[in-house]
């Protein structure tokens, strides 16, 4: 089977890391990379988890359940809307913006 070569670029300090462990396994950084791909090939999906920030979804839902189990009373439409107001007037006057 033809050969291709790929270029990785990686921080030096941790390409060293990287090489030192592969030598403890006994083994080159080529041989772990090629490792790596096959099993991506073979199960369809990255072998660990990738989790990103949560979306504003989940941070939604949990500030709610958090509410929830809080034992504040709940705002009013007109009390919200007022905390809203004084947030946005902190914030004109943080960036020294006029109402």
């Amino acid at each position: 089977m033809a050969q291709s070569a790929v270029t990785v670029r990686m921080d030096s300090e941790m390409k060293t890391q990287f090489d030192a462990l592969c030598e403890q396994f006994g083994m080159s950084a080529n041989t772990a990379f090629n490792i790596f791909v096959k099993a991506v090939i073979r199960s369809r999906s990255i072998p660990f988890a990738i989790k990103g920030s949560p979306s504003a979804l989940d941070l939604f839902m949990q500030q709610r359940n958090a509410a929830e189990l809080s034992n504040e009373p709940e705002l009013s439409l007109d009390e919200i809307n007022e905390e809203i107001r004084a947030a946005r007037t902190e914030m004109r006057k943080k960036k020294g913006v006029k109402a």
